[in-house]
């Protein structure tokens, strides 16, 4: 998954099956992968993974894992056996759960990638002061990415902001997936840590994830389509290479 298009997951945050369905038709050719967050995996289920999956479309499973290690490595056995190509865990479940969860996943020929989430990207260092987190939020998210990648997890999502320092920090091992992208002209709406494509890519991103900006555009296709340029203009500045 080397091209600019792959670099583009859509955030398929719609209410039904039928919306979802309909926007993975609309998208094909146009994305490199499709996530499935809470909202609708809830209320769908393992079914339209399995229809996406059909369609032979790569399918990012964003359930954002947090339990004990033996009901979160029960989780990541049943992703697998969906045939999901990405699954987010959250980093704060601690070492014993994000290894138990890589160990769950070694056990499978073609495993997802494994995402450890630092911090929201709604949060903001208000936010985080509220939830007990006494010093720059930055540095939690530091702190939350060296526990996963000593935990064995190489992959990362994170806001735009703390991405140069985790690309600092982890060099091209570890995997940068990158919510809270916003092109130009776009609202932020609820994200509080927000960045433009082409900034993202070229402070070392892997992997971006767009929602509203494309799915909530006249012509989403259009929509994408522009955002894969940007990304294309920023890769040919570049020499990281994203693979899953």
């Amino acid at each position: 998954m080397n091209d600019a298009r792959s670099r583009l997951i859509v955030a398929l945050d719609l209410p039904d099956r039928k919306a979802a369905l309909a926007a993975v038709d609309r998208l094909a050719g146009h994305v490199g992968c499709f996530k499935l967050g809470l909202e609708i995996f809830i209320r769908e289920g393992p079914t339209l993974v399995e229809r996406i999956r059909q369609r032979d479309e790569c399918v990012f499973l964003d359930l954002k894992l947090h339990d004990i290690p033996n009901t979160v490595a029960g989780a990541v056995r049943s992703a697998c056996r969906l045939g999901v190509q990405m699954l987010t865990l959250h980093a704060a479940g601690g070492a014993k759960m994000l290894e138990a969860a890589r160990l769950a996943a070694g056990g499978f020929s073609h495993p997802p990638a494994l995402l450890a989430v630092t911090a929201l990207t709604s949060l903001g260092q208000s936010d985080a002061k509220s939830v007990g987190i006494a010093g720059p939020l930055e540095e939690w998210v530091e702190t939350l990415a060296t526990l996963a990648y000593e935990s064995g997890i190489r992959g990362l999502v994170a806001s735009p902001l703390e991405l140069p320092r985790l690309r600092r920090r982890f060099g091209p091992e570890v995997k940068l997936v990158i919510p809270g992208i916003r092109p130009s002209g776009t609202a932020l709406q609820d994200q509080s840590r927000t960045t433009q494509p082409g900034d993202a890519i070229r402070a070392g991103a892997d992997f971006l994830v767009v929602g509203r900006p494309i799915l909530q555009h006249e012509d989403p296709g259009a929509a994408a389509d522009r955002i894969v340029e940007d990304i294309a203009a920023s890769l040919a500045k570049s020499n990281h290479v994203a693979k899953l």
